[in-house]
């Protein structure tokens, strides 16, 4: 942990911090200088004392879990395209890096804090989904100190080899993403977040997914995709599905209601749940919050063609929280149309008229873009961004505040 001292130095009229981390599982050991806000208060006597207060600005920490294959790295994408800039790997670092930086953001894949690399693990039986098979203690102590400030010397798992390469350097963005299999699995890791997001894939749905990749793409057998699903199925059952009960909001992915029995998985049944209660988060509703609705859109304002598209929004329960839910049945033909679902919507949180609708067709290539994963995903960013303002325009009050006591 860092050790701080604090020196006050009169001539200046200036309290200043230095922190110097100790050797820990931070991983970062040199000697750091910390420079923070100084805000003034006059004293007895007419001096004035400077002291100092928390940094500028605390980064935010966001947490994604999902299992592999379930559309975290889209969702990444669209994320980090709401704040600006491209998501990009470390420069002059590890070409096999999983970590993307952009203006705003720096995405952390928890796969690099696995204890055990693949080799690791065949040994000794165990999957990735396992517990036993990841470092908590140093995924901990590292968001710690990232959301203090504190640059971090993270390990890499090379998805390639499947073995831990040398740490690279992160540094404190302004807003961090863990994304992963077990970002709310220990509640050490789960109390630094600011906001959680899970993406539940329907066991259906997956299926549906991995054979059109595997198959399709990378010449798998029926057989042997069904073995991989269910080998991995009693660990992501026991670790990772439970991380959703504790999630603020919920993309839930499901055969379509439109088609009976459709088992094709190319239209969609998509549902946004959405905690209530939660400090800077206001749920997105249709129409008239709080109260249930049925809409099927005019086609003469949305192309769509068979099955057609039908919303539902409500109040409901989610492992005993209450909840409102946002869901759309079915896919878009026409992207630009858009327009006419988001004008109806409210709390999305956007800064002009039609900013959804633009964000989509900024990606109308991605994943999911005709249906309401790409919507949700879009929307969940959108919040996201606003939350981030509410937290640091609050921070910054915080000081002014203070000069007026």
């Amino acid at each position: 942990m860092a050790v701080s001292t604090l020196y006050t130095t009169q001539a200046l009229n200036s309290t200043c911090s230095i922190s110097t981390p100790a050797k820990s599982h931070v991983g970062f050991h040199q000697k750091q200088l910390v420079f923070y806000r100084r805000t003034s208060k006059r004293v007895g006597g007419g001096g004035g004392v400077i002291t100092c207060s928390a940094g500028d600005s605390q980064t935010v920490v966001i947490g994604l879990a999902a299992d592999s294959g379930c559309g975290k790295s889209t969702f990444m994408r669209r994320l980090t395209s709401v704040f600006g800039g491209a998501a990009e790997p470390p420069k002059g670092g590890n070409p096999d890096s999983n970590t993307l930086i952009s203006d705003m953001t720096t995405v952390i894949c928890l796969d690099d804090y696995h204890s055990l690399d693949r080799t690791g693990r065949k040994e000794k039986g165990v999957t990735a989904l396992d517990p036993r098979a990841n470092d908590f203690d140093l995924m901990y102590e590292q968001v710690k100190a990232l959301k203090s400030g504190v640059p971090v010397d993270k390990p890499i798992y090379n998805h390639v080899t499947g073995l831990l390469d040398p740490p690279e350097l992160i540094k404190p963005p302004k807003i961090l993403v863990i994304e992963g299999l077990h970002p709310m699995f220990d509640d050490r890791v789960r109390d630094l977040l600011d906001f959680s997001i899970y993406l539940d894939i329907s066991n259906e749905v997956k299926f549906a997914w991995k054979i059109q990749r595997d198959m399709a793409e990378r010449g798998h057998s029926l057989e042997s995709i069904k073995a991989s699903i269910e080998a991995r199925k009693p660990d992501f059952d026991a670790y990772i599905d439970p991380q959703k009960q504790y999630a603020d909001a919920v993309i839930e992915v499901l055969p379509t209601q439109l088609i009976p029995d459709d088992n094709e998985g190319k239209v969609l049944r998509v549902r946004l749940i959405m905690k209530e209660g939660v400090e800077n988060f206001s749920p997105v509703y249709l129409f008239d919050e709080g109260s249930t609705i049925s809409w099927i859109p005019c086609g003469r304002k949305l192309t769509c063609s068979y099955p057609g598209i039908k919303f539902h929004y409500g109040p409901d329960t989610y492992f005993g929280n209450e909840v409102s839910i946002l869901e759309m049945d079915g896919q878009f033909d026409r992207l630009d149309e858009l327009i006419y679902v988001e004008s109806h919507l409210s709390n999305i949180s956007t800064k002009f008229y039609g900013e959804v609708t633009q964000q989509m067709l900024k990606h109308a290539d991605f994943p999911g873009s005709n249906n309401g994963t790409g919507l949700f995903q879009t929307i969940v960013g959108l919040k996201i961004r606003d939350l981030y303002e509410q937290l640091t325009s609050s921070k910054a009050a915080a000081p002014l505040e203070a000069t007026k006591a």
